[in-house]
């Protein structure tokens, strides 16, 4: 076994909940809607971590306590041993939810979905009229 596996458990944990803009505080949203984005995945929120160069480790058998249809957590170790961030810009659970629903919106897969949502076709008309029970 690696020897950061055991290191893991102390690693602080974040959940896509608490930095959705769909969820209420009492579902477990942490920061404010203005800042927080729709729908996070596990995934994004690694690539933001790897992005500001944070070690991280995704957990997809993991379930939020509150809501056990929310699959996925992601755990990211902020300072290193010695107690020095290993970015400054990110020294707390706070900055790093902030930071992430920050670059979550601009994740290169979040955009190209949705394109194709943008170009909808218009229906035909609609039929009108009575159509009831035939008089007798």
């Amino acid at each position: 076994m690696d020897k950061e596996t055991p290191n893991i458990k102390k690693w602080v944990v974040l959940y896509p909940v608490y930095i959705n803009s769909k969820k209420t505080v009492a579902e477990g949203r942490r920061i404010s809607v203005a800042k927080a984005c729709e729908g996070p995945t596990c995934a994004e929120i690694g690539d933001c971590c790897s992005y500001f160069k944070l070690p991280f480790a995704i957990e997809i058998d993991k379930a939020y306590p509150r809501d056990f249809m929310q699959i996925g957590r992601v755990r990211v170790l902020l300072k290193k041993e010695d107690g020095t961030p290993y970015n400054p810009d990110i020294t707390s659970r706070k900055q790093l939810m902030l930071k992430v629903a920050e670059m979550v919106p601009r994740h290169p897969g979040r955009t190209k979905k949705q394109e194709p949502a943008a170009s909808t076709s218009s229906a035909g008309p609609a039929k009108s009229g009575k159509h009831g029970k035939k008089k007798r």
